[in-house]
């Protein structure tokens, strides 16, 4: 072969591998909460099931990816997987509000057309996340509330359960520990003393110390897919013991969630109420977007200045348009994972 062939050959080999490696560039980047998460409250075994959990989401949202799947898709499959865990407090793990029942808010944002959809309080959807898809892609509205996010969920075939489906004993302890902390009264509550629930009372995790995750717990992804689109999704229970139909951060667009191809895509976790007043997600992105910062000073700008200032705790998961993650949150811990194409899933849970 010719040195002229050979270059030729080697160049057009280079190029098929820059192609290649373009072709299947993506991010993904998922929270399962924040708050005061401290690894001397969690026991090694513990620890083993958080970091197992978020793998699994990672792995879930990431074969989407490596797929060449949507952005929208991995953070819907991510999201579900944490949904379905009884480890967060989404789905499955849910608080109970303070009647004693899971009250469940979600939103999922595209960053390619600005759609989105997100549903709140609701009580029978067993993927919220799946539901606030379908508010984006089946209706003309952006957000449904309670009982007909309900009625709409069953018309589209989203999945319901009974209600009972989502209580652990480990959150209603929680509840009723809360509950009496301030003095209330809990014999108004329903006690479920069915077979299912006396083998979730002798479930050896239920005397586990368990990190204060019942103020601030959350899950969300972020992911940016192969075409280069950015895509954001939050689920959440909530707060324990929350009272008359409060809705907080997460299915609020642009405070808890909020995806933009010329920005970033957010997913946060905290107290919603703070997050709300700052419009979290949506400030972050405009300071990429408007102002030239980076994702990470205009994460860190947010959270942990603006934040932080107002009383505010928590975090937030985020990328840029480039796949460049920020994962910044104020309070002592955020479980958070993240992974890019090419390289290996990182987890963390505490701040060191």
């Amino acid at each position: 072969m010719s040195l002229r062939r050979l270059v030729l050959s080697l160049s057009l080999g280079i190029f098929a591998m820059s192609e290649a490696a373009a072709e299947t560039r993506y991010a993904l980047a998922i929270h399962g909460g924040a708050g005061t998460i401290e690894r001397k409250a969690m026991s090694p075994e513990l620890e083993q099931a958080y970091r197992e959990a978020l793998g699994q989401a990672l792995a879930a949202g990431e074969a989407v990816l490596k797929a060449k799947g949507s952005a929208l898709d991995a953070v819907e499959a991510a999201v579900r997987v944490m949904e379905d865990s009884p480890l967060f407090n989404a789905g499955k793990g849910a608080v109970f509000n303070a009647e004693g029942k899971n009250e469940l808010d979600a939103a999922i944002m595209d960053g390619k057309t600005l759609a989105a959809g997100a549903v709140a309080g609701v009580h029978r959807a067993k993927n919220p996340i799946s539901l606030a898809r379908a508010v984006m892609e089946k209706s003309p509205h952006v957000m449904l509330v309670g009982e007909g996010a309900e009625v709409f969920a069953k018309a589209q075939g989203v999945e319901l359960v009974e209600p009972k489906y989502f209580r652990t004993e480990r959150r209603w302890q929680q509840l009723i520990k809360t509950r009496k902390d301030k003095g209330e009264d809990t014999s108004t509550l329903s006690e479920d003393t069915s077979t299912e629930a006396k083998a979730r009372a002798s479930d050896k995790t239920t005397a586990v110390e368990w990190p204060d995750d019942h103020k601030f717990g959350t899950v969300g992804a972020v992911a940016l897919d192969a075409q280069g689109n950015l895509a954001a999704a939050t689920s959440t229970g909530g707060m324990t013991n929350k009272k008359w139909g409060r809705v907080g951060d997460s299915p609020i667009i642009g405070a808890g969630t909020y995806a933009d191809n010329g920005g970033c895509a957010v997913s946060a976790t905290g107290h919603g109420e703070f997050f709300i007043r700052a419009a979290v997600a949506h400030e972050i992105c405009a300071q990429v977007k408007y102002a030239g910062k980076s994702l990470q000073a205009a994460a860190e700008a947010v959270v942990m200045d603006q934040l932080k200032a107002m009383g505010g705790e928590g975090g937030v998961i985020a990328l840029d348009a480039k796949g460049l993650p920020a994962l910044v949150f104020n309070s002592a811990g955020m479980y958070r994972g993240s992974v890019v194409s090419g390289g290996e899933p990182r987890i963390a849970i505490f701040r060191d």
